[in-house]
């Protein structure tokens, strides 16, 4: 759950898919896309959407980890780099590449795999103030105090109500 100074924004899985159509809808005119590159974990889920929707077949990963304990960001990992191939398009600058992740929170994936693909094009399903000037398409902002609870990482539970019946 959130702690008192955060808001929640719970996203079901029907919104999602909403959200990550929408975002292939605001792609489709920025294109052509040679290839396409999810930030994992947890742009696994938009990339297969928008890669449904804009019939892209080539689909790549370059994993990254910076939430190492759920809540809190830490120290930011290039675990699996961008297969040679892909990083070749464009000249070796990207161009013609669509980055996709669910976030831009921080800013701070963003920031490292721009460094690979100075060139691509950088797509979001949400982003927060701080990383919403470094992608190029996104769907919705909310506040950078705001916690996106994205379905797969939720059960079925009781959220309380916004304001509290302290009496």
């Amino acid at each position: 759950m959130a702690p008192a100074s955060e808001k929640a924004f719970p996203v079901s899985w029907d919104q999602f898919h909403r959200d990550a159509r929408a975002l292939a809808w605001r792609l489709h005119g920025s294109g052509p896309f040679e290839a396409m590159v999810c930030i994992t974990r947890g742009g696994l889920v938009p990339a297969a959407i928008v890669a449904r929707e804009l019939e892209m077949r080539l689909v790549e990963t370059v994993c990254v980890a910076s939430y190492h304990d759920y809540k809190n960001q830490g120290d930011i990992s290039l675990i699996k780099d961008i297969s040679p191939a892909v990083r070749a398009l464009g000249g070796g600058t990207g161009k013609g590449v669509l980055v996709i992740d669910d976030l831009v929170d921080t800013g701070k994936t963003v920031r490292l795999v721009r460094e690979l693909l100075p060139e691509a094009h950088f797509a979001a399903v949400y982003a927060k103030p701080l990383g919403r000037p470094l992608v190029d398409t996104f769907v919705t902002e909310v506040s950078q105090d705001t916690w996106i609870y994205l379905p797969w990482d939720m059960g079925l539970t009781f959220q309380p109500p916004i304001r509290g019946t302290s009496g």
